[in-house]
């Protein structure tokens, strides 16, 4: 494609996205770019859009020669991955907003783009609003991206700003979520991480050339969190975010989780409130950048799309530089996190497990430690997310196993034992 050609675009799902796709479509003629098709499930249902442009048909609009982009905003994985796939063996480039669907097709996808030569692009996955994606693959070399943190779901955001700000707690701001639509009927996928780790998943192809199964990632939600930790965040002058985070260790591996984290005041992710997003990126030499902005919504959304498609005049594909042009990054479980820990009974709690407590509290309505586990140790069992059991991570969670030595040794040193 060159800038000059016509965008013929079949778009799958004319949900809150779709359709918002088609009307900033309309105010954007610059962009020469029109939906020729939609494809629906329900035909019944009453569209802002021409009868005409809708069908139940798939194959219209994958069989369609004229149809030379196909844009798909499903809620399904498995129907987008066969969409997804068909249209690049049809020579059609894609542009997709399936964040489940990429993350655990992601290593089939990346062999049909190179198979096929065509342009798969899912900016609007990620952070809607924001263009990390394209930031990571252009901007960032391999060698020089020290950490990148995020928060990545609006849903969870919004819980947990209303559980700080208005003093609600989490079931009654769950449902405030859901009524204002911020979170679906059922909220597992957002209230329990899994639509944070499937971002993660691809997120860390582009930033390290990791490619991980999300299943395989460290991951919780926000549903275990009580309001005792939120009083407790308080009282510390910080806040609780969920926070999906990456950062490369002194071994040259990578260190990645998304659990939920106590945020200082100063801290950038502090100012994200609401439905937001955030993202910072540190480097080497750059230091720590910021981006802001929207993460859910019909416009912010379609704008993300809307940037791909534009992107496509020029034949932008990813290069996944990180993955075919430096050598990749591993991912290690050899590490520790400083964690903070509620509880309403010790016996639920393998203290033998944390190499060291640092503080534990006995409040009226909970319990809770400070202390520092191995990551393993949270891979491997799940009594920190079971038994009314909330886990926080410290800020600055993260401990290197040279730290862990260094500090056995000091300890030892201060107590008059030989090390």
């Amino acid at each position: 494609m060159t800038h000059h050609k016509q965008l013929n675009i079949g778009l799958f799902g004319f949900g809150v996205v779709g359709e918002g796709l088609y009307k900033v479509l309309q105010k954007t003629p610059s962009l020469s770019a029109t939906i020729q098709k939609v494809c629906i499930k329900d035909p019944s249902k009453k569209r802002n859009a021409p009868d005409a442009l809708f069908t139940t048909d798939k194959d219209e609009l994958l069989n369609d020669e004229n149809i030379n982009v196909i844009v798909e905003v499903i809620n399904e994985s498995e129907p987008a991955f066969e969409i997804v796939s068909t249209a690049l063996r049809n020579g059609k480039a894609v542009v997709s907003a399936s964040k489940k669907m990429i993350a655990e097709h992601l290593p089939e996808l990346l062999a049909l783009q190179q198979e096929t030569g065509q342009s798969l692009l899912y900016e609007a996955a990620a952070c809607a609003s924001i263009p990390v994606i394209r930031n990571l693959e252009e901007y960032y070399d391999n060698d020089l991206l020290h950490g990148i943190k995020a928060i990545v779901n609006g849903s969870t955001n919004f819980i947990l700003t209303k559980m700080f700000e208005d003093k609600l707690d989490f079931q009654s701001a769950l449902l405030l979520a859901q009524q204002l639509g911020f979170a679906e009927s059922d909220p597992k996928l957002d209230v329990e991480g899994y639509d944070a780790v499937n971002k993660w998943a691809f997120l860390l192809t582009h930033a390290y050339g990791i490619i991980e199964h999300p299943d395989n990632l460290l991951f919780t939600g926000i549903q275990n969190i009580h309001a005792m930790d939120a009083k407790v965040a308080a009282e510390k002058g910080q806040q609780i975010k969920l926070v999906a985070q990456a950062q490369k260790l002194s071994n040259g591996k990578v260190a990645s989780f998304v659990i939920p984290q106590f945020i200082p005041q100063d801290d950038h992710l502090a100012f994200v409130k609401n439905e937001y997003n955030g993202v910072v990126i540190e480097s080497g030499f750059a230091d720590k950048q910021f981006f802001y902005g929207k993460g859910a919504g019909s416009f912010p959304t379609a704008s993300a799309v809307l940037s791909d498609l534009s992107a496509l005049r020029y034949d932008y594909k990813y290069e996944y530089k990180k993955l075919y042009h430096h050598q990749p990054n591993v991912l290690t479980n050899d590490f520790y996190l400083r964690v903070y820990v509620s509880f309403t009974d010790w016996k639920f709690i393998p203290r033998e497990k944390f190499e060291w407590i640092e503080e534990w509290h006995a409040r009226e309505e909970r319990k809770y430690l400070v202390g520092v586990l191995p990551v393993k140790e949270l891979l491997e069992k799940d009594w920190w997310k079971t038994n009314n059991t909330s886990l926080v991570l410290t800020p600055d969670p993260i401990i290197e196993d040279i730290a862990i030595q260094q500090l056995k040794k000091k300890s030892l040193e201060l107590a008059g034992v030989a090390f």
